[in-house]
């Protein structure tokens, strides 16, 4: 009979994530969502009834959200060139124009939309709403070949100093789900693009959450022999980065992982985003499909 067994699959399911909403019950869970997860019909479906779940199972998910693709398609469109320093995108002010339409307009109220339509009640925000995220100009390290670092300036281009904790709390204590766009504003009331992993990681901090979530488009940390590394301590990290295993692109995301746990929020996930119910598989069951980073390497 298959209806039966279908019943007894998703009964499975419950009596094995059951454990784990009791445990996570009333914590805060910030997720970072971009990559393929963002831009796939299918895996933005699952990503929202995951975040719906979450919340109606009485745990607090923060959504922060990335749109790079988005904003390069704007601009090719517009006829403007955008380029980049070692992945990070120079920002004049003409594109931060088109940053803000972007990550503050179209893809915030899209990720709004797509949550509420599963059942949720998001709100969309941006780091300007409230003088949400306080930022500051990033100068970015470039090394040199004699050993010398140089400062860049990208432009519009900016760092979170600071999180203002109260209009978050507001909306986790309510049946609210924050959606908040990586902008930030100094205070001088200058608009800074901020990377998502950084601003994820900051509010994280900020909300002594209980996990990070970072979706990706990768399986997760990979040691030197491309197996998938499931749990690791800060120091393992640390090691893994100074002996070269971790490099490259990955350790900004590696690097933020590391600074949240580092700075309270109890585990830090590298998730494979292209994976339906991610978020999920993380939270609720022992195998995962990422790596966890905290300051005990069980999983």
């Amino acid at each position: 009979m298959p209806h039966q067994h279908i019943g007894l699959d998703k009964a499975h399911v419950l009596t094995e994530a059951l454990p784990y909403i009791q445990r996570f019950a009333g914590k805060t869970l910030v997720v970072k969502y971009g990559g393929n997860a963002m831009t796939d019909p299918e895996l933005e479906s699952s990503f929202a009834r995951d975040i719906v779940l979450l919340k109606t199972v009485g745990l607090n998910p923060v959504v922060v959200h990335g749109g790079g693709p988005q904003v390069d398609a704007l601009l090719k469109r517009l006829g403007q060139v955008s380029d980049r320093i070692d992945g990070m995108r120079v920002t004049d002010k003409e594109t931060m124009e088109v940053v803000e339409m972007v990550l503050g307009g179209s893809v915030n109220k899209s990720i709004v939309n797509l949550i509420n339509k599963h059942g949720g009640r998001a709100i969309g925000l941006t780091g300007k709403d409230a003088n949400l995220i306080h930022a500051q100009k990033l100068l970015m390290d470039k090394q040199n070949e004699d050993g010398t670092v140089t400062k860049i300036d990208l432009g519009m281009v900016g760092e979170v100093v600071g999180v203002k904790t109260d209009v978050l709390e507001m909306f986790t204590q309510s049946d609210f789900i924050p959606v908040i766009a990586p902008l930030g504003v100094d205070e001088h009331g200058d608009t800074y693009n901020i990377n998502a992993d950084l601003v994820a990681g900051k509010v994280a901090e900020a909300l002594s959450a209980e996990k990070l979530i970072l979706l990706t488009n990768i399986t997760g940390v990979l040691d030197e022999n491309k197996k998938l590394l499931t749990g690791l301590s800060t120091k393992e990290v640390d090691r893994l980065i100074e002996t070269g295993v971790i490099y490259g692109g990955m350790i900004p995301k590696v690097g933020c992982a590391l600074d949240a746990v580092k700075g309270g929020v109890v585990s830090a996930h590298i998730v494979d985003g292209r994976v339906p119910h991610a978020t999920l598989l993380e939270v609720f069951t022992d195998h995962g499909v990422g790596t966890l980073i905290s300051n005990r390497t069980a999983k």
